[in-house]
């Protein structure tokens, strides 16, 4: 049965524009293969929303996202909005849509392709067979407990932030880490400062006790400065890594250096299991906004395109569509083409962004 599904596009700031058109024209011909039909509704975010309309979320834009099955979102920021006085920054878009449309898990693939290896600053021995799923606990923690403020005192000026989590901000995210296991190798390693903080000692716990409940799926505790270190020095051995926002935060950036580049990393913010096809979600490249070669035809748009393959597996149920995408990826790199951010040298197939988008619709068959 053919379905018809609303998404909603925020292109952003920088080279967001560039790759969301890439990722619409995907989207197109997936509809054109299989029937379905994608309507897009385009919303302002980011520092251009603050040039336009005074903020980085306008209502506009939120209603936009409400309405919307999925939201396929850019890139924001740059040094035009980075004064730290400003009363809005762009990268509040983000973290207005996670609040407000209750996105509480990140999940990032970390995959090297064979093609690219020689791309990694990591030696092809060290990264060869990497395939990660990080996830993020994303609503919780640093970024959003009470209080936070700054002040000046008679010694001098003064911030604080608040480290909280509950037990139920904990379980979810936990539970979405176990269901993926079972869907890839079985094993989860659960990373927490439990030597430190109170936080990590409940979140710990918390695993534990959720283990049980999965007997055929492995647990690891690992410390976030051991698991810092073993993502470079040995990589293959996670499947699944779960963290509380702020250690993911670090720990998913990190690595992003096992592939290469920036510009090959999607993710997906769920509000929901990624299991039942149908979870809300915000789905977004992992690289921001680089305005030193926005305009240029430079980005890599292949993480954009791997966003939208992850927006219908875990939004739209179209598990096929997703599949063909990620094989079309996989094509055009055994192909031999490239874009700048990982051409080595020598490269003589080096694309622009939409000739690198148009290579990956001319072998997609869903």
């Amino acid at each position: 049965m053919n379905m018809d599904y609303g998404i909603a596009l925020f292109p952003g700031d920088g080279v967001g524009p560039e790759v969301v058109a890439e990722g619409v024209r995907i989207l197109q011909r997936v509809g054109e293969l299989t029937g379905n039909t994608f309507r897009t509704e385009y919303g302002l975010v980011g520092g251009t929303a603050i040039d336009q309309v005074g903020q980085p979320l306008p209502k506009e834009s939120l209603d936009v996202a409400r309405k919307a099955d999925a939201i396929l979102f850019g890139a924001v920021g740059g040094p035009k909005w980075d004064d730290p006085r400003a009363p809005h920054r762009p990268e509040d878009a983000i973290l207005g849509l996670r609040k407000a449309l209750g996105f509480y898990a990140n999940l990032r693939p970390v995959k090297v392709f064979k093609p690219l290896l020689n791309s990694s600053s990591l030696k092809p021995s060290v990264i060869e067979g990497v395939d990660i799923l990080m996830i993020r606990e994303l609503t919780g923690g640093l970024y959003f407990a009470r209080p936070k403020k700054r002040w000046t005192s008679a010694r001098g000026r003064n911030g604080v932030d608040t480290l909280r989590y509950t037990e139920a901000e904990i379980s979810r995210v936990l539970k979405v880490a176990f269901e993926s296991a079972r869907r890839r190798r079985n094993k989860v390693t659960s990373v927490d400062k439990a030597n430190v903080l109170e936080s990590s000692r409940l979140w710990r716990e918390i695993a534990s006790e959720i283990s049980s409940d999965y007997p055929d799926v492995e647990l690891e505790h690992m410390l976030v400065d051991s698991c810092a270190m073993a993502l470079v020095r040995d990589p293959v051995r996670f499947d699944v890594v779960v963290s509380e926002n702020m250690f993911g935060d670090i720990l998913t950036d990190e690595a992003a250096v096992l592939t290469g580049s920036l510009g090959m990393l999607p993710s997906a913010s769920l509000a929901g299991s990624p299991g039942s096809g149908k979870a809300v979600g915000l789905y977004e490249p992992i690289h921001g906004s680089a305005p030193d070669i926005a305009g240029q035809g430079k980005a890599n748009p292949i993480a954009t395109i791997l966003t939208v393959a992850m927006m219908l597996r875990h939004s739209l149920a179209l598990p096929n569509a997703a599949m063909a995408i990620e094989t079309a990826v996989e094509t055009v790199l055994n192909q031999g083409y490239r874009t700048p951010d990982i051409a080595e040298e020598g490269t003589t197939q080096v694309l622009s962004t939409v000739e690198m988008g148009q290579r990956i619709i001319d072998v997609l068959g869903v």
